[in-house]
């Protein structure tokens, strides 16, 4: 095996190779450029980046460069077990141009036809193997001046980029959970206060003023405080967390609804003009008895009286905290008429 350096093309190589790297910005930008010169260096016929599902046992080619004479396409999946990949990393062979007799049962080279066969393991950052480097021909061919030098070179260029390119993966989930907790209530799983009022002044900016209108309805929870009291706050939060999912199966596909604080939450509908008296009257008809009755949490039966709830109307040119007091103050007139009209315990 030579180690001789690259003769006069160095100097283009190095070029290349460094305007491949610094304009990269995914896997694909990166690999099939490098491809191209591993092409180039080696004289091999076929160039390609495979990655290896160990657990399904198969290995698939991710990209490939290839010529006339040797074609080994994208997409294709082989059995891991029977690879040439796994061969050579099993013996520590990365080099033959003698396929035939080194793995003579190797199914896959003698489809594809394979007789020179150079190849990299790619590891990423946690060491597990995440694929290969390969370049074959279906001539045998000589191991040419820094080949395998600048194979190695290429599969830590990728194994970097794949670290890079999870790295960023992993900071957008992080960060789209991050997001959404930001607007979700962890208690009842509704949204919070916050993607309450984003919503209210979507919903506000967007009313036509003839076609649709805007309903908030204002739900308090009458005597919660005797809830936690009595049974604890565990299950005070189970209480709030089934109140939660009964409002959700009583409102439209449309419809909104958030908790706001401890026991308070708001549902918004946009329902047609022609039809908002008979949803007022519904939506708290559905409320109120979706919110009454017997709660069994935890081996706990709890016998709920209901919320108070104040329902009012979007004016034109009202703003989203306007509309919220208002609704409040409609709740705090539920709440006194239900007061004089409720046991003092429950």
């Amino acid at each position: 095996m030579t180690t001789s350096t690259l003769a006069a093309p160095t100097v283009d190589f190095l070029g290349l190779l460094a305007d491949s790297v610094t304009r990269a910005r995914t896997l694909e930008e990166l690999v099939r450029p490098l491809l191209e010169l591993l092409q180039t260096v080696t004289d091999l016929e076929s160039t390609y980046l495979t990655t290896i599902d160990s657990a399904a046992g198969y290995q698939y080619i991710l990209f490939s460069r290839n010529t006339n004479r040797l074609h080994i396409p994208e997409g294709l999946s082989v059995p891991w077990e029977g690879t040439l990949c796994k061969r050579a990393l099993e013996e520590g062979r990365p080099y033959t141009d003698d396929v035939a007799n080194c793995w003579a049962d190797s199914a896959p080279a003698r489809a594809l036809g394979i007789a020179t066969y150079l190849s990299k393991p790619i590891h990423v950052e946690d060491g597990s193997l995440y694929g290969t480097l390969c370049a074959a021909s279906s001539e045998r061919k000589p191991l040419t001046g820094d080949a395998e030098r600048v194979l190695g070179m290429f599969s830590r260029l990728i194994s970097q980029q794949i670290d890079r390119e999870r790295m960023v993966e992993s900071l957008r989930v992080a960060n789209n959970s991050l997001a959404e907790s930001a607007l979700i209530d962890p208690t009842t799983k509704l949204s919070n206060r916050r993607a309450l009022m984003h919503e209210m002044r979507r919903r506000l900016a967007g009313l036509d003023g003839e076609e649709r209108v805007l309903l908030a309805a204002f739900i308090d929870l009458d005597r919660f405080k005797a809830i936690n009291d009595r049974y604890g706050h565990d299950i005070g939060d189970h209480f709030l967390a089934a109140i939660g999912e009964r409002m959700r199966g009583v409102l439209r596909d449309e419809d909104f609804v958030a908790r706001i604080g401890g026991d308070e939450f708001v549902a918004l509908s946009s329902p047609l003009r022609s039809c908002v008296t008979d949803l007022a009257a519904m939506l708290r008809t559905r409320l109120q008895a979706a919110m009454t009755g017997h709660f069994r949490l935890d081996g706990v039966t709890i016998d709920y009286a209901g919320p108070s709830i104040g329902i009012v109307f979007a004016e034109p040119g009202m703003q989203a905290d306007e509309l919220l007091a208002r609704a409040d103050a409609a709740m705090y007139v539920d709440k006194r008429l239900r007061a004089q009209s409720m046991p003092p315990t429950q």
